[in-house]
């Protein structure tokens, strides 16, 4: 069992034009940062651009050029994570499809790995994403925490300066959501170490 800091990556799930997710990323990343048990790989899909037409696998083909150099360095980042926070808004209630690709380029990288859900939005604050992606994550056999952390009418919670308005609530839930992710993580990377996972 090792006790070293849990690799983390936060994915900023959104790449459109305009988008709000980078703030509330930074914010999130500045929360982890004050966490003891994480070593933070920030992810932002927007510099991982993958075609929505992806190789036929079941026939061993691969990707070629440059989304051949995309697909393994991302694929990098994500197989060294020994967990996940994604930040999401909701397109449609649902999932943005550009964090949809990316959930579907990739298999073992997600396995046996506990991830964290960050909405934001108007009304809903993504919540509904957040549903969606509690079963995707499922069929990729990661475990997602049962506690979010979500942003309601997002635009007014941060400041100008990507700097939040009343922080005693969301600092509190970040806070609440890292503690369980270290120790999901800590007992998912005990275990993969100990045994391969099965599935």
């Amino acid at each position: 069992m090792s006790d070293s800091p849990l690799k983390l990556a936060i994915i900023t799930g959104s790449v459109r034009d305009g988008r709000f997710g980078p703030t509330v990323a930074r914010w999130f990343t500045g929360q982890a940062a004050k966490h003891d048990g994480v070593k933070v790989t920030p992810i932002d899909l927007l510099d991982h651009p993958l075609p929505l037409v992806m190789p036929d696998v079941s026939a061993g083909a691969q990707a070629q050029g440059a989304t051949r150099v995309v697909a393994e360095r991302l694929g990098q980042l994500l197989g060294e994570a020994d967990a996940f926070v994604v930040v999401t808004p909701e397109y449609n209630h649902s999932v943005p499809a550009s964090l949809k690709n990316v959930l579907d380029w990739y298999i073992d990288e997600w396995k046996a790995k506990p991830v964290g859900l960050v909405s934001y939005g108007g009304l809903a604050g993504g919540l509904r994403a957040v549903e969606h992606l509690r079963q995707i994550f499922a069929e990729l056999n990661s475990v997602t925490l049962r506690d979010t952390v979500s942003f309601h009418h997002a635009w007014t919670d941060f400041g100008a300066d990507g700097e939040e308005v009343c922080p005693a609530g969301s600092d509190t839930a970040a806070k609440a959501m890292l503690d369980q992710l270290v120790w999901w993580g800590h007992a998912l990377r005990d275990a993969r170490e100990k045994r391969p996972f099965a599935g």
